[in-house]
Parts: structure tokens; C-alpha cells; sequence
């Protein structure tokens, strides 16, 4: 098929920031796009051929839009699998399939699947009811500390809490969800790996993620991370292993943690763009996005080596500020060697809102972490 200035239209169901970071290369490669999101104001907007206004929820919805394309992908997992699988049997190519999705949508069935597929992972209880904790708790079937997390609809820094006393359970919403043994990890670590339909798979160097305490927001995406070989050939190995149970098709970003003593547990999984490969856009041969258009047209994948060391951060919206957004001292960290900042186009911050990124590209890694936190402490999301 001639994807390349024709009449082939792509699909997009959401068209947040990872929307538009896909559309740059869509742009690149001059292929037609149309976009859904709930949101009239969506940063993907301005950059698609077609916008549609729309619930990625709504099942007439989504199966209206996915009729106009021959391609559809994702760029939130939050999506009506059931228009998919519809669309999937009218011949509507899907990736990721309403299969995948229906797994990771649900963080239950998602470990659960780990388990069938003996995939290294947290030990965890699954729960109909957050109320139905307190009772494992009381007859000794769980122990403090553990991490509650619902089972569906979570998202970094949602759906997510530590509890260490019992009160912590307090305020939590009473839905299906699971508990996980708390991991006394030395590094949390992810992979993307690509794969398109005839099978061809590559897989992006190991990155290290560094966490902001309060927010359970990533702050910095080290890449390469700062780990032995062996444990980075073996979190590759298991990223490797997590894509081919799923038999996936597209990008699936491998979150994961380094235990103490070095072993490799799958955290989640993303089956799309991801937060741990910004830094691909600057830093690497082929950037994630061009790489998982390549990976769901069935196109040949690109070289995933990195040129230079690459460190991504967060900009959120600082706390106690919301409403039109201003980045503070932004002409300050362009004066930075190596740095280079994404903004989304959200035109309304809150705190601890995704706005933006910072890439910060250094042969040396720790001369990259050593600006990259100048980076953070110099730029600033508030509002006017």
C-alpha cells in the first residue's frame, strides 16, 4: 500500500501531546491523518489534516471515526475496545489490537497475564473492592506497606497510592482494584520495544527513570541508564519476551523495576509512545514516533541506536498556579548547551499538569544530568 501522499488515511484516538509528537512525522512523511479527542482545544489539533470532536469512550463514536480511516492506532489506552474489535472485523487495520488493549486496560488482567506468561513481576492480590482490603488486612492475607492501584483508568500519579498505615485507605475510591508488594528497587527502568507485523522487532537502549517524591510524576528519563550491562542486556531480554506474549504490534514501552539484588520485574506496559522515549526525538538515529508509525504501516524500523547521551525532563505545572500558562525563564535554558524544549500547547496549566518536555543532549551523560537539573530549577509552569 502507498501510504506516502495519497489517499491512505491514519487514525489517531486521542490527540493529546503523544498525538502531536506522532503528527510530526506524519507531517515528515506527508501522510493523511485524522484525529479524535474529547477535547476541542487538543495539541494534536493543529497539526492533523482532520479533527473530530468526540468521546473515546462512546462506542458510535469511535466506530464512526475508525470507518473514515484504514489505519488506527492509539495514543491513550483509554478507548472503547469493544468499536475496535468492531472495526477490526470490518477490515479496519488496528494497532494495538482490541486484544492487547483489553488486557492492559485492566491492571488485573494485566498482571494476570505476566503470570500465564511467566513474566518476571510484583507479587499482587487482586480486589472487587478497595472496602475488601481492610478485611485482608485484619485476617493476615495482606501486610503493610503494599501500592494500591486501580485497576482501571490509572495514569501516572492517578489511580496509584502507597499505603503504609491503614489509614492511608482513606479517600480512595471503592473500585475493582489490586495490591502490589512494595519493591525495594534500586532503579526503575523501562524499554520500548518496536515490532511491526511481519514480525521485525528492535528495541530502544534501557532508560532510567528518576521519580519526583510527592507527584509519582517521572522527573528525568536518563538514556543510557546508569546500570551494569548485564542487568541492561537482561531488562532488554524481558522487554523482548513481554512483546512477543502479547504479539504486539506497534510500540510497547516496558516499565520495570531493578531489584537489590538485580533481578528484572515488569512494572506495567504501555502499548504506544511513552513518556521514557522523549528523549528519542533529539538524542536517537530514528525518534519513537517515527518508529511506531514505521512498526503499524508494516514499514522496514529504523536504527534505535542513540547518537548522544539524552536526558528528558518534565515540565508540569507548578503547584498553587492555575490558569493561562506562562514558562517562566524559558529564554534561560535555551541558552543551555544541548537543550531543546517541546511545549504541547496546553494553554491552561494546574499543578502538576503535563505541559511540556525538555530534551538535554551531551556525549557525557552526567554533564547532561548536571544541566538537566539547572534545567528544572531554572524554568518554571505558572499562569499570568
Amino acid at each position: 500500500m502507498n501510504f506516502f501522499s495519497s489517499n491512505f488515511k491514519l487514525g489517531i484516538l486521542g490527540g493529546g501531546q503523544l498525538g502531536k509528537m506522532i503528527l510530526y512525522n506524519t507531517r515528515k512523511f506527508d501522510i493523511y491523518t485524522c484525529v479524535l479527542d474529547p477535547s476541542n482545544e487538543a495539541p494534536s489539533k493543529i497539526a492533523c489534516n482532520e479533527f473530530y470532536q468526540g468521546n473515546l469512550m462512546d462506542y458510535d463514536t469511535v466506530v464512526a471515526f475508525g470507518r473514515k480511516v484504514n489505519t488506527l492506532t492509539i495514543e491513550i489506552e483509554n478507548v472503547n475496545v469493544d468499536a475496535l474489535e468492531t472495526l477490526e472485523k470490518e477490515g479496519v487495520t488496528v494497532y494495538p489490537s482490541s486484544k492487547t488493549l483489553r488486557t492492559i486496560q485492566n491492571k488485573a488482567k494485566q498482571k494476570l497475564f505476566y503470570i500465564d506468561n511467566n513474566i518476571p513481576t510484583a507479587e499482587f492480590s487482586r480486589f472487587a473492592y478497595t472496602s475488601e482490603i481492610r478485611e485482608a488486612l485484619n485476617n493476615g492475607g495482606l501486610e503493610l506497606p503494599f501500592v494500591w492501584k486501580s485497576a482501571q483508568f490509572g495514569y501516572d500519579g492517578n489511580g496509584v497510592k502507597v499505603i503504609r498505615q491503614l489509614n492511608d485507605l482513606e479517600g480512595l475510591p471503592n473500585v475493582e482494584c489490586i495490591t502490589e508488594k512494595m519493591i525495594p528497587f534500586k532503579n526503575e527502568l523501562a524499554v520500548i520495544v518496536a515490532r511491526n507485523a511481519d514480525g521485525e522487532v528492535k528495541t530502544f537502549p534501557v532508560v532510567e527513570m528518576e521519580f519526583h517524591p510527592e507527584a509519582n510524576q517521572v522527573e528525568y528519563v536518563i538514556c543510557p541508564a546508569r546500570i551494569d550491562e548485564t542487568v541492561a542486556k537482561k531488562a532488554q531480554e524481558v522487554a523482548l519476551q513481554t512483546s512477543k506474549a502479547f504479539n504486539h504490534v506497534g510500540l510497547l514501552a516496558v516499565e520495570m523495576f531493578q531489584t537489590q539484588d538485580d533481578h528484572i520485574l515488569v512494572n506495567e506496559v504501555a502499548p504506544r509512545p511513552h513518556n521514557s522515549g522523549h528523549q528519542t526525538i533529539e538524542a536517537s538515529y530514528t525518534s519513537q514516533f517515527e518508529q511506531h508509525l514505521r512498526a503499524i504501516l508494516n514499514l522496514p524500523l529504523g536504527k534505535t541506536d542513540s547518537k548522544v547521551g539524552g536526558i528528558m525532563v518534565n515540565l508540569v505545572g507548578a503547584e498553587n498556579y492555575t490558569g493561562d500558562v506562562v514558562y517562566e525563564n524559558i529564554e534561560s535554558i535555551m541558552k543551555m548547551d544541548g537543550v531543546t524544549p517541546h511545549i504541547y500547547g496546553k494553554k491552561q496549566t494546574r499543578p502538576f499538569r503535563k505541559m511540556g518536555h525538555v530534551t538535554i543532549v551531551d556525549k557525557d551523560i552526567n554533564t547532561a544530568r548536571q544541566i538537566a537539573e539547572q534545567v528544572k530549577n531554572t524554568i518554571k509552569v505558572i499562569s499570568k
